[in-house]
């Protein structure tokens, strides 16, 4: 997204609307981006910077790392907000800082079962694991 200096009144500016999902600029068949980017943000200069808050929104095909099954997951931003040094130039471009938030809010460890919605096929055979690594002989290290 670009921001041409020179049409931001004094007030600041509303910008709504969508990048394509190629800014996000992905190359991992794990991590598929779904449709486009969408933003609201509310655009400002104040001493000698550009100020943008607002909303970010992108949704995207990740694989559990329990079952590796594809789940939809909506990446949002509710509270973006960042600060860039103006240089002279006629426009900025936020697509850096953008792409930047949106995939720090992606999960590291993706599960299917994030939001409680469905049962994680995995999740029985990793407890199952879990439970016969409680069960090994030997010594208590920590007793």
């Amino acid at each position: 997204m670009k921001v041409h200096i020179n049409q931001i009144p004094s007030e600041g500016k509303h910008y709504e609307g969508q990048d394509p999902n190629t800014i996000l600029d992905l190359n991992d068949e794990k991590v598929t981006p779904v449709g486009p980017v969408d933003y609201s943000l509310d655009v400002g200069i104040s001493d000698g910077g550009l100020f943008a808050t607002g909303d970010l929104e992108a949704n995207f095909d990740l694989e559990c790392v329990r079952c590796l099954e594809t789940f939809r997951y909506p990446a949002r931003v509710p509270n973006f907000a960042c600060h860039v040094d103006l240089t002279g130039a006629e426009e900025v471009d936020l697509t850096d800082l953008l792409r930047e938030d949106i995939l720090l809010v992606l999960p590291p460890h993706p599960h299917c079962d994030w939001n409680g919605e469905r049962e994680c096929p995995g999740a029985s055979a990793s407890a199952t694991l879990s439970d016969a690594t409680d069960e090994l002989p030997g010594p208590d290290v920590w007793g």
